[in-house]
């Protein structure tokens, strides 16, 4: 199935019990509200297909893996419903990915930031290149990670989440994020794709009641993240009107 349309493009294929999908947008492969809807959609209808075993999450392109949310949409938040709304977009793919039955494979090309490293950090095992640095770069736009922060602080900790978050300049490396939990394995690009297929069929080959069981065990004590996103959502609403951010953000996009 193929949707695309000026809001980006979502495709899913079946390869056996393995289902790809790969998102994509013209600005970095950032996410517009409507394909943040749309991606958590396709989660949702997949953890209940019962063919489907292995999900493969992976984006377009060779350079950018996820740049996060559209600064295009956040310029046009007028008053904090609509902040809310932008925002829990994000925390609705979270909890999706979350509660599928289905474990999630990250295959991460290349950079990601904010949004994108949250993604990162929802998926249960994540395949990267080297080039697939990392940053958390919301404070310098007067916002915070905070609808993220409790998928990356439980992958890599508080304090490692804590050096991302105020370094918010700083790009960290492919093997800082491997050291540190967010990354499972890195692999050159040109090996990538078939390191990915290659985990991605032997786990489809495992018993898919001890699959769901382990997904369940992976996610245990998580379940107050239903309320937890949407209240943080509704923080970040409120903090995308302010001057700093509206001025950021165009400075951003020059």
């Amino acid at each position: 199935m193929s949707l695309e349309n000026v809001n980006g493009s979502l495709e899913t294929s079946f390869q056996n019990t393995i289902a790809t999908v790969q998102f994509g947008h013209p600005a970095s492969n950032s996410f517009p509200r409507q394909l943040l809807n749309r991606l958590t959609s396709e989660i949702n209808l997949l953890s209940r297909n019962e063919s489907v075993s292995v999900i493969v999450l992976q984006s377009e392109g060779s350079k950018v893996f996820c740049s996060g949310a559209s600064f295009d949409e956040l310029l046009k938040v007028q008053n904090e419903e609509q902040g809310t709304e932008f925002f829990s977009g994000f925390a609705h793919l979270l909890n999706a990915m979350r509660n599928c039955t289905k474990l999630i494979i990250g295959r991460v090309q290349g950079k990601a930031v904010g949004g994108g490293v949250g993604i990162i950090a929802a998926c249960d095992y994540v395949l990267a290149t080297p080039e697939s640095a990392v940053k958390l770069s919301e404070l310098a736009i007067g916002i915070g990670p905070f609808v993220i922060e409790p998928a990356v602080s439980r992958k890599i900790g508080k304090t490692a989440m804590t050096q991302m978050t105020l370094a918010a300049h700083e790009w960290k490396s492919a093997s800082w994020a491997l050291q540190n939990g967010l990354y499972s394995a890195l692999h050159h690009a040109d090996l990538l794709d078939a390191e990915v297929e290659n985990f991605a069929q032997k786990l489809s080959s495992y018993n898919p009641e001890a699959l769901l069981e382990m997904k369940k065990v992976i996610w245990e004590g998580t379940e107050q993240w239903e309320s937890i996103l949407i209240e943080r959502a509704k923080i970040t609403g409120k903090l995308v009107l302010s001057d700093f951010t509206k001025k950021a953000l165009l400075q951003f996009k020059k």
